[in-house]
């Protein structure tokens, strides 16, 4: 978080709640502005939806605790872009090279 984010939020926000990962969300005083302050690494996945309706103006009340369900998972981050993102088995990491085609496949040839 920069040093302005910082200072704007002291200066003109108001706290309104926070999420279960700990990320707090603000309005400005007396203005229309909402934002968010991550806790830890910014990512907006970590955004639950009735926070990110509050963002974004789609309801105006700010979101009451969710209690948590037992059959929910635990967040994962998004893992694209890192060494923990999804690679198919013709993806360039793996040799570039899939698997033959099974019997179920004609190559479409014009007549």
């Amino acid at each position: 978080m920069s040093i302005g984010t910082r200072l704007f939020t002291w200066w003109r926000g108001e706290l309104v709640g926070t999420d279960q990962f700990g990320n707090r969300y603000f309005r400005e005083r007396g203005g229309k502005r909402r934002w968010v302050l991550y806790a830890g690494e910014p990512e907006a996945s970590k955004v639950p939806p009735e926070w990110h309706a509050w963002l974004h103006r789609t309801v105006e009340d700010v979101p009451a605790p969710r209690p948590s369900l037992p059959w929910a998972r635990e967040h994962v981050p998004n893992p694209t872009g890192t060494d923990a993102a999804y690679r198919p088995p013709g993806a360039l990491e793996h040799g570039g090279r899939r698997a033959a085609a099974t019997g179920d496949y004609e190559a479409w040839r014009p007549d």
